[in-house]
């Protein structure tokens, strides 16, 4: 008499501590929900029990998440495998260290400078935890699908000239009170913010081929605490591509790339956040010509949709645990990619701040 095989064996859950309750932290406590049954919310670390409580019922996390009063409790918390960390800048080498000191494998963390992700990334490696940052558009659909155009050359050719925008327009509370322009929380202010996303979009559009040199445009602008609120800069390749970007906390919400080849141009109106959840749009002209009489285009440009069941911030936890899951049941190692794609952006950025800091000189971009 036979029986019927049994069923494979459930993966078990990455259970996520998330370390501190800020307002993001409310967006990622939602994704990783959406993206059960992979992933879990076990804990929420805070400054105060009180807190913890609090946030964890006002984003209905479930009844068992652990409330941790210190972020110190969240680390030592056995049931934890991973860590969101959403805390003000400057704080995350210390708590990025700590947490892959525990083993806790982590998400979100980037820095002030390279030499700081240089040591949030080499406690990673020696503690063989992943590390992956929190740029969430990377993991939309949409993204896959533009990478696939960019690589046909019939389609957009050589990459010449990228232009990305990212801004929004924040009120005088933001403006005064946000840890985003305070010089003791996060001292990049919209370089580290908005423009973090403008420089990642840049190199994604180049497949991460860093630039030569950078050179930051002129009069940008600072609050009363010297903390940088609107700024752009121009990227140089030795093979003479040539990329700008402008980030600000003081026009209307725009989140552009055009990517312009020799034979197309791909452009996107809302890569940091799509106009919907459950969609992302592009367009791309390909061979673009005049009109007879230069009285319009011809081909007109091509619009594309890509649709999603789950929001970009979901899959990305996905993707995260698919890796973690790897490690901690596989053993597995980690994946190197995320960090690489991370140090890339930042040596950037950290050209950007050096090009202001020297009165807008050109700057090598470290390998």
């Amino acid at each position: 008499m036979s029986s019927a095989a049994a069923a494979p064996e459930e993966p078990r859950p990455v259970r996520f501590g998330i370390m501190g309750c800020a307002s993001i932290a409310r967006k990622l406590s939602r994704a990783m929900l959406l993206a059960a049954p992979i992933a879990a919310v076990a804990a929420v670390g805070s400054r105060s029990e009180a807190k913890a409580r609090l946030f964890a019922a006002d984003n209905g996390l479930p009844a068992a998440t652990r409330l941790h009063g210190s972020y110190e409790a969240l680390l030592d918390d056995p049931d934890v495998d991973a860590v969101y960390l959403p805390l003000p800048t400057s704080l995350h080498v210390r708590w990025a260290v700590a947490a892959a000191g525990r083993g806790k494998h982590l998400e979100k963390p980037t820095a002030l400078c390279a030499a700081d992700l240089d040591a949030i990334l080499a406690a990673c490696e020696e503690n063989g935890v992943q590390f992956m940052d929190s740029t969430m558009w990377m993991h939309h659909p949409r993204t896959a699908k533009m990478r696939e155009l960019l690589d046909d050359r019939s389609t957009i050719g050589d990459v010449r000239v990228i232009n990305s925008v990212f801004s929004f327009r924040a009120n005088e509370d933001f403006l005064e009170n946000d840890i985003r322009v305070k010089p003791d929380l996060d001292a990049l202010g919209a370089l580290g913010d908005a423009g973090w996303y403008c420089i990642r979009a840049i190199l994604w559009a180049v497949d991460y081929s860093l630039p030569r040199n950078v050179v930051a445009l002129r009069d940008p602008i600072k609050n009363q605490a010297g903390v940088l609120i609107a700024c752009g800069a121009t990227l140089y390749w030795a093979d003479d591509k040539v990329a700008t970007f402008h980030c600000s906390f003081l026009t209307n919400l725009t989140m552009d790339i055009t990517v312009i080849g020799t034979n197309g141009t791909l452009h996107v109106t809302d890569f940091v956040i799509p106009y919907e959840e459950k969609s992302g749009p592009f367009s791309v002209a390909s061979e673009s010509n005049f009109a007879e009489l230069h009285t319009g285009w011809v081909p007109q440009p091509s619009r594309h949709v890509v649709a999603t069941e789950l929001p970009q911030e979901a899959l990305m936890v996905q993707e995260f645990c698919r890796l973690v899951q790897g490690i901690r049941d596989g053993g597995g190692g980690v994946e190197r990619k995320w960090p690489a794609i991370t140090r890339k952006t930042q040596v950037v950025m950290d050209a950007v701040k050096t090009s202001i800091d020297k009165g807008f000189q050109s700057v090598d971009v470290a390998s």
